[in-house]
């Protein structure tokens, strides 16, 4: 797993395009990048979040935190729509989209 600025990522390795492939984790903002190397992918990551931060100062927009995995609330009570925790709702979106599910 990498980390920079608050960011985790993890990292994959494409056999057929032969590319070690990253996501950024807990964040519903898409950031990927990519390298041939071990070196290479720890800067495209660093990279990636620099330029993630500069396009969303560009716009005015508050990056998107990480999720820090910690749920806030009631113990016990479900989200009223859900009928779980958004915590649930969103590890379920993230666990789906890395198995290819459509959301």
């Amino acid at each position: 797993m990498l980390k920079y600025e608050g960011y985790k990522a993890y990292v994959e390795f494409d056999d057929e395009a032969e590319l070690l492939q990253g996501e950024v984790l807990d964040t519903r903002d898409v950031v990927i990048f990519q390298g041939k190397t071990v070196e290479e992918v720890r800067k495209a990551f660093r990279d990636s979040i620099d330029d993630y931060l500069e396009f969303c100062a560009e716009r005015n927009e508050k990056p998107e935190k990480p999720f820090s995995g910690k749920f806030v609330g009631a113990p016990g009570r479900a989200h009223p729509l859900e009928g779980g925790s958004p915590l649930q709702a969103r590890q379920g979106e993230l666990l789906a989209g890395r198995q290819g599910c459509p959301s």
